[in-house]
């Protein structure tokens, strides 16, 4: 994870998927939700330890140049979230595999919005180009990836997470700097304190950038003179996040790679799913990496900016899963699942809670003991 940029702390579920922003896209892909209506938890609760932390905080915060008009601007309104403190310290460590990463990240449903979005922002996205020398659909990718193309940019106030965060000490000196880089940001004039939201973990607009990530590459593209990532118009945050792509180096006209018999370019072999599709990748694959330090999310940016851009499906096969069950097989059950009255959430073949939970439904409606798992005999059973 490249903690220069963002930090990404939700799932390719959300995906949630990448490293500059909390909470991304996929996971997550989807990174968060675009509701305005907040959980319980992610709403402010008196606490005494952190109204005295703030106030000392105040203290450091003048002394590093920022004002009294701005903190209290700042601060107002805001307080403690115990949701943030309960999604950082719950967070597991969970790994799909690239076909299920893939089966998300570039999902029919995700395809289709990103080329009505690409054919919607075309001029604006051919002008990011034109300025960075970075592939349009590439930024269109992240930027389906990080916010489903803007529809999940996440409503919690930056002030309350990363203050809490910042409080709750965990990470306490990374998560005071972001307080601080979002003190800035306001202080600058670029955004509202009352607009100024985010995932809970403090990743912003469309494309997700933490505060500090913000500072540093944030670009006004559209001349209005302000760095908004977080309006409807997202082409400040296409052009921030082309801005981040050309300075960390990206080279003008060359692919991200691509699936070997599939029209790859000539570049370094990955097989990141043992028995799976095999890519060659360029030196741009490893910038997309900046973004967010892992194969599967460079090869699903890669992967969904060509399907963006009109190209076809993987071409090889995956293996079998570790319950010996193939994609084809975990639609069926989802399928049969939900058929049965046992709700899968949708039949993309990727086991997630909602299907495991729809397993364990079944399991105990006919008196087995309740795992969660699928299985050939399960499939079977649904038959």
């Amino acid at each position: 994870m490249n903690l220069t940029r963002r930090h990404t702390l939700l799932g390719l579920g959300a995906l949630g998927l990448s490293a500059c922003g909390g909470g991304g896209a996929l996971g997550p892909v989807t990174a968060t939700s675009g509701s305005t209506t907040l959980p319980a938890d992610l709403r402010p609760v008196p606490n005494a330890a952190y109204a005295a932390w703030v106030a000392s905080f105040r203290d450091r915060a003048a002394g590093q140049g920022i004002s009294a008009g701005t903190l209290a601007t700042a601060f107002r309104g805001t307080g403690y979230l115990p949701g943030v403190v309960k999604r950082d310290r719950n967070q597991t460590e969970f790994k799909r595999s690239l076909e299920d990463y893939l089966a998300i990240a570039a999902s029919d449903e995700r395809v289709a919005k990103g080329r009505a979005a690409f054919a919607r922002h075309r001029s604006t996205l051919a002008a990011v180009e034109a300025r960075y020398g970075v592939s349009a659909e590439i930024v269109t990718a992240i930027w389906g990836l990080e916010s489903f193309f803007g529809d999940r940019r996440g409503a919690v106030p930056v002030i309350s997470a990363t203050s809490t965060l910042a409080f709750d000490g965990r990470r306490g000196a990374f998560f005071e700097k972001q307080l601080l880089a979002a003190l800035r940001i306001l202080q600058n004039g670029d955004i509202a304190a009352s607009r100024m939201t985010g995932s809970w973990a403090g990743a912003m607009g469309h494309t997700q950038f933490i505060p500090t990530s913000y500072q540093a590459f944030a670009v006004d593209f559209n001349g209005d003179g302000r760095r908004d990532i977080w309006s409807d118009d997202p082409a400040d945050s296409l052009a921030s996040t082309a801005a981040y792509l050309s300075r960390n180096g990206w080279t003008k006209g060359r692919r991200w790679g691509g699936e070997i018999g599939n029209g790859a370019p000539q570049g370094r072999t990955l097989q990141p799913q043992p028995g799976g599709p095999r890519f060659a990748v360029t030196s741009n694959f490893n910038v997309i990496k900046r973004y967010n330090n892992s194969d599967s999310y460079a090869i699903g940016v890669g992967h969904l900016a060509d399907r963006i851009a009109g190209g076809g499906p993987i071409r090889a096969s995956f293996p079998p899963d570790e319950f010996g069950l193939t994609k084809d097989d975990r639609v069926r059950l989802q399928q049969r699942l939900t058929a049965r009255g046992f709700d899968t959430g949708g039949s993309d073949g990727v086991i997630g809670p909602n299907s495991r939970k729809a397993i364990s439904a079944y399991q105990s409606s006919i008196g087995q003991t309740p795992t969660g798992d699928p299985s050939q005999e399960l499939l079977r059973a649904l038959g």
